[in-house]
């Protein structure tokens, strides 16, 4: 009898431990995949942020993609812990393909899983944004993707 509860527990273990975590925790709606292809995402952001004008102007957020001097702080932290020498700088805002490259590294370090509702609320709201506060955000990203 203890010989088959051993055999038995082993198997469960084998079984639960061959499954990707992903699948078991179930991805409550969001769309998570190994590869996104961020390029709709980017264009969506780009119609809400900025109507697609690359020198668009809102304060402190400059660009295309309303990108603000604390992202592109983030973004060169993230660079030089990468022990990368590029750098970005503050006029790399105004130039579109540079602004989705900071887009793509934000994403790569803080949305490691490619949840595009993480991306989109973030984008929007930070790293620890309200579903309530980006709602509205977030709905108008959609209707453009």
């Amino acid at each position: 009898m203890m010989n088959r509860l051993f055999k038995v527990l082993c198997l469960i273990v084998i079984v639960f431990s061959t499954i990707p975590s992903s699948a078991l925790a179930g991805n409550r709606g969001r769309q998570k995949s190994s590869h996104v292809n961020w390029d709709p995402v980017m264009a969506a952001i780009i119609q809400v942020e900025s109507g697609g004008k690359s020198n668009a102007k809102n304060g402190n957020q400059c660009g295309a993609m309303q990108i603000t001097p604390i992202l592109v702080r983030e973004c060169n932290n993230i660079l030089k812990a990468r022990k990368s020498k590029k750098r970005y700088t503050l006029a790399d805002r105004f130039n579109v393909k540079k602004s989705k490259e900071m887009f793509l590294l934000i994403q790569s370090h803080h949305n490691p899983e490619n949840d595009v509702e993480h991306a989109i609320r973030s984008w929007n709201g930070g790293q620890h944004y309200s579903v309530r506060a980006t709602q509205r955000y977030f709905e108008k990203v959609m209707s453009y993707l």
